[in-house]
C-alpha cells in the first residue's frame, strides 16, 4: 500500500472514511478482496508473502466494533532486508486481536525492528493510531482529514496533497459523509489521478529521477509497477463496508464489496 487518506470524525454517523492505493509489481500475485477463512478478515492477500496491506476486521464479541487496519512501506533505499518478516502479516494480526489499538502497538514496539520500516494505520472502533517503525512514533490521530504514504505521516509528498485536497473538496472537516450509502465511484474516481507531479515538487527519496516521476502521481501506472487496488472504507457507527477496484498492467479488472 502507497497511499492512504482518511476523514476522520469520532462520533458521527460515518467515524472514518479511508481511500486507499496498493501498488506493486503486476508480476506479484495477489488475490482480491475476500473473506479470510478466520472468520474475521475482510481483505486481498500477497500470495508471495501471505500477509496483507489493508483490510477490516469483525468484532470479535457481540456489541464488539469493527476494525481496520493499514500498512505503507517506508521508502529509503538500501534500508531493510531480504529475510526480515513480511510485514504484512501485522495488518491480520491486529485485526483478529482482542487489543484495543494502544495495546497493540505497545506491543508491537517491541519487535517493530524486526521488520522492514512501516506505517501502520489502526482504528479499534474508538481511536485512530498511526505508528512509524523508523522513528518508533505513535500517533493518536486528530479528528480531520489525514494522509500517508511511503513517508511518515502526513509527509507533504505532491500525491498525498492532492488526495487530502480532492477529500476537503467533497467533505466537510466538521460532517460526515453526507450518505453513507452512495455509490463509491465518485470516491474511486479520487485515486485515479494520474498527472505526473513537477519536478521542483518532487520529494527526493534516494531513487533516480525518472522513477521519482513515474512515483509521484496518485495512481501510478508503468510497465512493471503501478496501483493494484484503490480501495473505499466506510467505518459506520455501525457496522462497515469496503469496496475495492482492482487492476493489473492493462488496466481495471473488477470490482468487489463486502460488508460487516
Amino acid at each position: 500500500m502507497c497511499l492512504i487518506a482518511w476523514n476522520w470524525q469520532p462520533g458521527g454517523a460515518l467515524p472514518l472514511l479511508v481511500l486507499a492505493n496498493r501498488d506493486e509489481f503486476y508480476a506479484r500475485p495477489a488475490l482480491a478482496l475476500h473473506a479470510w477463512p478466520c472468520g474475521q478478515v475482510l481483505a486481498g492477500k500477497d500470495a508471495q508473502a501471505g500477509g496483507t496491506w489493508l483490510g477490516l476486521g469483525r468484532g470479535l464479541g457481540l456489541g464488539s466494533p469493527s476494525r481496520f487496519a493499514a500498512i505503507t512501506n517506508f521508502r529509503e533505499p538500501g534500508l531493510g532486508s531480504k529475510n526480515a518478516p513480511t510485514r504484512g502479516t501485522l495488518v491480520p494480526d491486529f485485526l483478529q486481536s482482542g487489543s484495543s489499538a494502544a495495546e497493540f502497538l505497545e506491543q508491537l514496539q517491541l519487535r517493530a525492528s524486526l521488520f522492514n520500516p512501516f506505517n501502520l494505520l489502526l482504528f479499534d472502533g474508538t481511536a485512530l493510531l498511526g505508528f512509524e517503525s523508523h522513528t518508533g512514533r505513535t500517533l493518536l490521530l486528530p479528528p480531520g482529514i489525514g494522509a500517508v504514504s511511503n513517508a511518515g505521516f502526513n509527509t507533504p509528498w505532491p500525491k498525498l496533497q492532492r488526495l487530502t485536497q480532492s477529500l476537503h473538496g467533497h467533505f466537510s472537516c466538521s460532517e460526515p459523509d453526507p450518505d453513507p450509502e452512495t455509490d463509491p465511484e465518485h470516491l474511486l474516481a479520487l485515486l485515479d489521478h494520474r498527472e505526473v507531479a513537477g519536478d521542483a515538487d518532487l520529494p527526493a527519496t534516494g531513487v533516480p529521477l525518472a522513477l521519482e516521476r513515474a512515483l509521484s502521481p496518485i495512481f501510478i501506472q508503468t510497465p512493471d509497477y503501478g496501483t493494484r487496488a484503490s480501495t473505499v472504507v466506510r467505518m459506520r457507527a455501525q457496522g462497515a463496508g469496503i469496496v475495492e477496484k482492482t487492476f493489473d498492467a492493462q488496466g481495471a479488472t473488477g470490482l468487489r464489496r463486502l460488508e460487516i
